[in-house]
């Protein structure tokens, strides 16, 4: 029996995770197996029932699970609150005490979706990337941070910070998945300016010693960003920091078309968290129009990553591939001329197309 934590959350959280768990219940049947799913709030939804973005009974089911699925969190309702208490510090909570450092989100050109892409077919034609951020340290968890008073105003601070730990746990997750594809890894950091890169450079390229069959090289965040778009076919691996992971793998996911079409997977030693790339969109949240796509192959990373079920994620991700070949796509895929599915119709097509 495996145990999944599943946090909906704010938006269109709640949408995209019941399709979700449509899928989960369908590979349930077919495989035999037992998934056991226990529903709690948090982001939002917490904070309109318990005052916090994220209960302590929470922290402890989602430690007591073997994996968590989420939805999103936030949303304009909660954009008035203190900083330390809107919707989004539930995410870096649940980072922080599971201990989820290796954050992985591919980038995937579905050959079906080339012209959604906002660049040219022969730019991002067979690009496949796999952003490796990582997520507990720098500039998002340093201390000190804060705004304080000043003779002229305000003024707003917050720490870059990393270790030699922090660093080499991330580097050998990225070289260990560019094992397993092209061999390849881009180490993305500013070290021509910043203390803190010059270190991670230096410990990256020690960690690199260890896999001589690995290439290893090195950009500048902003020449990264920049080649993204110029010539995205030479990246494989990218591993990077906290900040500039959060930043990069975003301008990644819309090489795709739509962010509603990247999962994403935040790994630790021994918990792990499930979730679409995308924010709650406030704005068509109960509309049944979003894309539930992303969500759906976030828990097929699920049963790669975590229950080592390979053919199982196999099957979920080509019943989504199958979908989008025949044609079929969610308002923010269609083109001029294309018919526009629901989510719910959507969650219905990749059902049909499951296969074990």
């Amino acid at each position: 029996m495996y145990k999944i934590l599943v946090l909906p959350g704010d938006g269109v959280g709640r949408e995209v995770v019941r399709e979700a768990l449509r899928v989960v219940q369908k590979i349930a049947t077919l495989a035999h197996l037992v998934f056991e799913t226990k529903e709690a709030l948090v982001g939002g939804s917490s904070i309109d029932q318990h005052g916090v973005p994220i209960t302590d009974e929470v922290i402890k089911a989602a430690k007591n699970s073997d994996a968590v699925l989420l939805g999103a969190v936030g949303g304009t309702k909660w954009d008035g609150l203190e900083y330390k208490k809107r919707p989004e510090q539930a995410l870096l909570a649940l980072r922080k005490e599971l201990g989820l450092y290796a954050n992985l989100r591919p980038a995937a050109i579905d050959p079906s979706l080339i012209d959604s892409s906002p660049l040219k077919r022969e730019i991002i034609e067979g690009v496949d990337i796999l952003v490796v951020r990582e997520l507990t340290g720098g500039i998002y968890f340093g201390t000190p941070k804060g705004i304080e008073k000043t003779a002229d105003g305000e003024r707003g601070f917050n720490t870059e910070v990393y270790t030699t730990r922090e660093i080499e746990r991330i580097a050998l997750k990225a070289f260990e998945f560019a094992r397993k594809r092209k061999r390849k890894v881009i180490s993305v950091d500013k070290a021509n300016i910043l203390e803190s890169s010059e270190l991670w450079r230096r410990v990256v390229i020690g960690v690199g010693k260890h896999y001589p069959d690995v290439q290893l090289s090195h950009m500048y965040v902003d020449n990264c960003a920049m080649q993204l778009i110029r010539n995205p076919k030479q990246f494989d691996v990218i591993v990077t920091t906290n900040l500039f992971g959060d930043i990069l793998s975003d301008e990644a996911a819309m090489l795709t078309g739509s962010i509603g079409m990247l999962p994403s997977a935040s790994l630790g030693d021994h918990h792990a968290l499930y979730e679409p790339v995308h924010g709650s969109a406030p704005d068509i949240a109960g509309m049944d129009k979003v894309n539930p796509i992303a969500t759906i192959l976030s828990f097929a990373m699920m049963l790669r990553y975590t229950f080592n079920l390979h053919d199982l994620s196999l099957a979920v991700e080509q019943a989504v591939k199958k979908v989008l070949k025949d044609g079929y796509r969610t308002f923010d895929l269609a083109g001029p001329g294309q018919p526009v599915v629901s989510t719910s119709k959507m969650g219905d097509l990749i059902l049909e197309r499951i296969q074990h």
